[in-house]
Parts: C-alpha cells; sequence; structure tokens
C-alpha cells in the first residue's frame, strides 16, 4: 500500500494529457457503475503506481499508470472467457489478437493492454461489463 497516493498533476505529468484523459475515463466509468474499494500500490515492472479496485477480497481489474502511457489488467476467468468469445465481433480487432495472443492460464487470461490513446476506451468498457454487471445505481 502506497504512504502518499499520486495527485492528478503527477499522473498527468507522468502519462501525459491524452493518455491522462483516457485514465479518468476508464476512473470515472467504473465509479459511475461499480461499488469498488480502490487500492494504491507500488506498480513494480508492470507501471509507477497500481490502482487496483477490488470486491469483496476479488480483484476486479488494475490500472497501472507509466511514462507515457498506462496499462490495463482484466483477468478473464471461464465464464468471462465464453461471454467473450461470443460477442468477440463488439470488440476492435487490437482486442481480439490481443486477446488470441494472451497466454490461457489454469485461472484466466490475464490481459494487460497497453492504453497509449483513448481508442479502446469502449473496448475496456465492454470487457469489465462482461467481467461484472454493475452495481451502482445511477441518479
Amino acid at each position: 500500500m502506497l504512504e502518499k497516493v499520486p495527485t492528478e498533476e503527477e499522473l498527468n505529468q507522468l502519462m501525459e494529457e491524452d493518455v491522462f484523459k483516457t485514465w479518468c475515463a476508464i476512473n470515472n466509468f467504473i465509479k459511475d457503475n461499480y461499488d469498488m474499494d480502490m487500492l494504491w500500490d507500488n506498480g513494480g515492472k508492470t507501471g509507477v503506481f497500481e490502482l487496483k479496485y477490488r470486491k469483496s477480497g476479488k480483484t476486479f481489474c488494475a490500472l497501472y499508470p507509466r511514462e507515457k502511457g498506462m496499462r490495463v489488467l482484466i483477468i478473464l476467468g471461464k465464464n468471462e472467457r465464453e461471454k467473450f468469445e461470443t460477442s468477440r465481433k463488439d470488440f476492435s480487432e487490437y482486442i481480439n489478437n490481443f486477446y488470441d495472443n494472451t497466454r490461457q492460464y489454469h485461472d484466466g487470461k490475464w490481459l494487460y493492454l497497453d492504453i497509449i490513446n483513448n481508442t479502446v476506451i469502449a473496448d475496456i468498457e465492454r470487457l469489465l461489463f462482461i467481467k461484472k454487471k454493475p452495481n451502482r445505481k445511477r441518479a
């Protein structure tokens, strides 16, 4: 756990403005649709920081701010993989290729998606909907 959570200004400088806008869009989407705990930590070799969204001890997804970019981790278990595979036509070629080339582990596919612009925001949102139905009521 981080002692000091990075500020928006620090994150903007790290990722650069276009990627930071994507970071904000993904975070706002999660906050608007899901009731999750947010845990900040060091990013290790994946990023400078890690922002993990969790509920009841289970990781929903993780976001990793990086220099001039960010990475999103979404783990698709067996049921989620089946849902993805039946709806893969709704996803971009980038996501489909990435999915096909991601190693299958015993607990699922660990999709570490590199984000350098906003072109995959809709794909990320669809993947998160597959991962978990929204549990927050919109006003």
